[in-house]
């Protein structure tokens, strides 16, 4: 028996397998750098860095944009997660910058990445309501709040598509828990400010009597 169309075969297998490791490889590595790059942005937006901030996102985007080239269609599912790092840290800046949201497109990331982005900014705008209240500006926190609440809204239906879209249902459980503790915190601060409003008048009320 000849085996030369086998083994011919199995050398040009060998070859595009090699092909795709070594792309995957360069994927796992540079994903990590987009990764580690949007954290730092995210640190950077909490703590008012806002240049630093934007230096990491182009940074980010710069890496992605010829990672894309790197993963074609069948190494793709290696992008979910450094694109939904980068579409988070990306939402924040919008939220602390006060500007629109980017849609997925403006963002060039797939749709999956996109909503998996938009519901770990949910946490992060939570740590920003917890920032507000610890800084006495009550109003700021009672609108970011609402902006989780209206994202959680339009995120909810997705819960449906978790065959498809693996894991999102346990992103959405984990920011109901997150949005039921930050009302029960938005609640008693308003309780607070209301009880020292009550105080501060019938104390005014002491003074005029005198």
């Amino acid at each position: 028996m000849n085996f030369s169309s086998i083994e011919k075969s199995l050398s040009e297998i060998s070859k595009s397998l090699e092909e795709v490791n070594v792309r995957r490889e360069k994927l796992l590595k540079e994903s990590r750098d987009i990764i580690a790059h949007s954290a730092k942005a995210i640190i950077s937006l909490h703590t008012g860095n806002f240049e630093d901030a934007k230096n990491n996102l182009d940074t980010v985007k710069s890496i992605l944009s010829n990672l894309r080239r790197t993963g074609k269609e069948d190494l793709a599912r290696y992008l979910i997660q450094p694109e939904g790092e980068y579409v988070e840290a990306t939402i924040l800046y919008a939220v602390i910058s006060k500007k629109p949201i980017p849609s997925y497109t403006a963002l060039n990331v797939t749709g999956q990445a996109y909503l998996f982005g938009l519901l770990d900014a949910i946490g992060e705008i939570k740590r920003l309501v917890y920032d507000k209240i610890r800084t006495g500006k009550s109003k700021e926190a009672s609108d970011l709040f609402e902006m989780m609440e209206k994202l959680f809204v339009y995120l909810s239906p997705f819960a449906a598509y978790d065959n498809l879209v693996n894991g999102i249902r346990r992103k959405l459980d984990v920011d109901r828990k997150l949005i039921e503790d930050t009302r029960g915190v938005i609640t008693e601060e308003i309780r607070r400010e209301e009880f020292i409003k009550t105080i501060e008048k019938f104390s005014n009320k002491l003074k005029n009597e005198e």
